[in-house]
């Protein structure tokens, strides 16, 4: 199993959601983050005075899958997720050992 993460755009959000769920993912936790790249952050004006965002808001998601799910989820969220501009945002994947269901004590890929 791996566990994808995803860090996008937050109004790309619905677009990775509905592109996840096209593909049959079951379920995905999201969760509100900030931070910055490459940009670091950016500068905007209120009311004439100009200041500094140093952290930039995020959307981050995350999701399990089967080993052989993984290339497509990760392609599925680049796709909606991409605008083509900067911080567009990352996508990772990473090994899961182990994976326990609380509700039922299901185990492995019966808990995913």
């Amino acid at each position: 199993m791996k566990l994808i993460t995803a860090i996008v755009k937050p109004f790309k959000l619905d677009e990775v959601k509905n592109a996840l769920q096209a593909i049959g993912v079951h379920g995905l936790t999201v969760t509100e983050a900030s931070g910055y790249g490459r940009q670091h952050g950016h500068t905007e004006v209120y009311r004439g005075a100009e200041y500094r965002i140093d952290l930039v808001p995020k959307a981050r998601i995350e999701v399990v899958v089967e080993d052989e799910d993984a290339e497509r989820v990760m392609d599925a969220i680049v796709a909606a997720a991409r605008t083509g501009k900067i911080g567009d945002g990352k996508v990772w994947a990473v090994p899961v050992e182990s994976i326990v269901r609380v509700r039922t004590g299901e185990r492995g890929p019966d808990a995913v």
